[in-house]
Order: C-alpha cells, then sequence, then structure tokens
C-alpha cells in the first residue's frame, strides 16, 4: 500500500513527536532507572554551571564537562530510592564509581590511557525515599564537589556517601555551581 504524498504528509511523524515520547518514557515518572538518571543529573549540574563550562559526555567520552580553561568535570549520581523500590523497602546503599579508566572514544577512535578522566568530580546523592522523592526535582538532590586528588588512588573503584562527607561539605544545587568554581580556582592555584 502506497500513500500518495498529501497522506504521507498528514500521517507522518515527526521527529520532535519521537523524541518527545522518549523523553516522557525516560523521564516522565517520578523515580528515573539508573541509567537515564545519569543523564538527568549532567542536565540539572549543566544548568548550575557557570557558560564557561561546555556539557561534552556522549559516547564513551573523556569526561562530561570541560571548562574553558581545561578542567576536566565528571559527574557521578546515586539515589535512596530506586524504581524496583516498594513502600517500606530500606535505602539503597548509595555509593559511586569512582574507577580508574583504561581510556576513551574520540569519535571511533579509542584514545588509550589509565587514570581518571576528570580533575573534579560532583557526587550528586537523592536521599528521599518517601513517595515524595521526585529525581526530576532540583532541589531535592544534594551535591559533593571532590577534587580528583583527594578521592581514594586507584585501584579503588567505589567510595561511599559517608566517606564523601568526610572529603568535601555537602551543597545544594543553588550552590553547586559557586562550589564547582571555588574548586577550580583552588586547583588553578595549585598548578601556577
Amino acid at each position: 500500500m502506497h500513500l500518495d504524498p498529501k497522506e504521507a504528509a498528514q500521517a507522518r511523524i515527526s521527529r520532535e513527536e519521537i523524541i518527545e515520547a522518549a523523553a516522557n518514557a525516560m523521564f516522565g515518572n517520578t523515580l528515573v532507572n539508573n541509567v537515564h538518571r545519569a543523564i538527568l543529573v549532567e542536565a540539572l549540574v549543566s544548568r548550575a554551571l557557570n557558560a564557561d563550562w561546555t556539557w561534552v559526555s556522549k559516547d564513551w567520552a573523556w569526561c562530561d564537562f570541560i571548562h574553558q580553561g581545561g578542567t576536566r568535570l565528571e559527574v557521578k549520581q546515586s539515589a535512596a530510592r530506586q524504581t524496583w523500590h516498594k513502600d517500606g523497602d530500606p535505602p539503597s546503599k548509595s555509593s559511586f564509581d569512582i574507577a580508574a579508566r583504561q581510556g576513551a572514544w574520540e569519535g571511533s577512535k579509542w584514545i588509550p590511557g589509565n587514570g581518571r578522566n576528570a580533575e573534579i568530580y560532583v557526587f550528586g546523592h537523592h536521599p528521599l525515599t518517601g513517595a515524595e522523592a521526585d529525581h526530576a526535582d532540583p532541589v531535592q538532590w544534594v551535591f559533593h564537589v571532590v577534587p580528583t586528588s583527594l578521592l581514594p588512588p586507584p585501584p579503588r573503584r567505589v567510595i561511599s556517601l559517608a566517606a564523601l562527607a568526610g572529603l568535601s561539605r555537602s551543597v545544594h544545587v543553588e550552590e553547586l555551581g559557586q562550589e564547582v568554581e571555588r574548586i577550580r580556582l583552588q586547583l588553578a592555584e595549585l598548578h601556577l
């Protein structure tokens, strides 16, 4: 069966409709699964950072954000309430991946490297466990901004929320950009 051009134009589903439907499927609920929540938190961080930062994460990139001065930033996230939780379930144990990487993709080319790929890490934690928990609500998130040099050295692959509390103060979204800038400037002073 072939549609004439006028019918085809009317029946065509737009790119925008597909993106909207996919976004609603991934982010339309109050709780977002781990994979998609990472993108959600990166979007939140992108809004908190100043215009000197560029969001560069994609297909296994080296890091999530790069400052115009060259500083790299990695975002990690965890949530106490997960999509699979039932009422009364205990909160998820919140930990964050800090494993050293073996390299990264630049386009279709693998660039080998060994170590952590950023000078600053932003760890986002969503602590709420009740029905009010909404992963897309920026005010419900708490952040720790940590210079990579303060993280436990490799081969350590994971860090707990309790360990982060010993390395940095917690900040909310309205303070996040200022805290990242404070750490970036501290690092810049050390490298002068």
